[in-house]
């Protein structure tokens, strides 16, 4: 159990997504920028997927955002507030940030509050570097994450 005194990171930034997947990169690549910002008091973590591992920083954290490519979302970036899933038992497939969520709940006994932030995605295909649309999308996503934590 994580009480407030184990609270080690204010706000933790996740980026996620396939790095060689062109716009689905984009997630690590907001992480990357924001660390590089030194924003007090905020973490960030840059990988390829969540991962049941994330569980325990996720439960240390006052606050969690998680930041993606979307492919099914409109064309805009999208902040949207997370509650966990029900269960925190995981799929075949990559766990979404509500079961991380959950995950942080049933092994740890916490849930920080918590914030989806998606970039719309247009191209997935294997390559580096990131199409137009995506590229304003970084820099609005950066732009939201600096004002939250202000």
């Amino acid at each position: 159990m994580h009480d407030q005194a184990a609270l080690q990171t204010e706000i933790l930034v996740i980026g996620y997504g396939n790095t060689l997947r062109g716009d689905d990169g984009v997630g690590p690549c907001v992480a990357e920028v924001i660390e590089k910002l030194q924003l007090p008091g905020v973490r960030t973590l840059a990988c390829p997927m969540l991962t049941p591992e994330l569980a325990d920083p996720i439960a240390r954290a006052a606050k969690v955002i998680f930041v993606d490519a979307a492919v099914d979302a409109p064309n805009e970036v999208q902040w949207r507030k997370l509650e966990p899933n029900e269960t925190s038992q995981l799929m075949a497939h990559a766990a979404d940030p509500r079961t991380m969520l959950a995950l942080s709940r049933d092994v740890f006994g916490r849930v920080p509050e918590a914030w989806w932030l998606t970039i719309p995605a247009v191209d997935l295909g294997f390559r580096e570097g990131f199409s137009p649309s995506v590229q304003l999308g970084l820099a609005e996503a950066v732009e939201k994450i600096q004002t939250f934590c202000r």
